[in-house]
């Protein structure tokens, strides 16, 4: 349970990271899994998942989720 913590505060980390200057809110964080919701500027949200701890557990999957995300906000 602790990886799963220690994991999932180093994907918020590299998410908050990726989608600056937007605002990545972190919600409903529990039982290893969490919500992101990328936010514009005028506080519009503009990508919402839910990550599990087999998508951020490791860096190529949590990339793959960033490359996806920035694909959706340029759509």
């Amino acid at each position: 349970m602790m990886t799963h913590q220690i994991h999932a505060q180093d994907a918020i980390r590299t998410l908050t990271n990726a989608f600056a200057p937007m605002n990545c809110l972190i919600m409903a964080a529990r039982k290893g899994c969490f919500s992101f919701t990328v936010v514009n500027e005028h506080g519009i949200a503009r990508h919402s998942e839910r990550l599990y701890p087999e998508q951020y557990s490791s860096a190529e999957p949590l990339q793959a989720v960033i490359e996806r995300t920035r694909q959706a906000l340029t759509a």
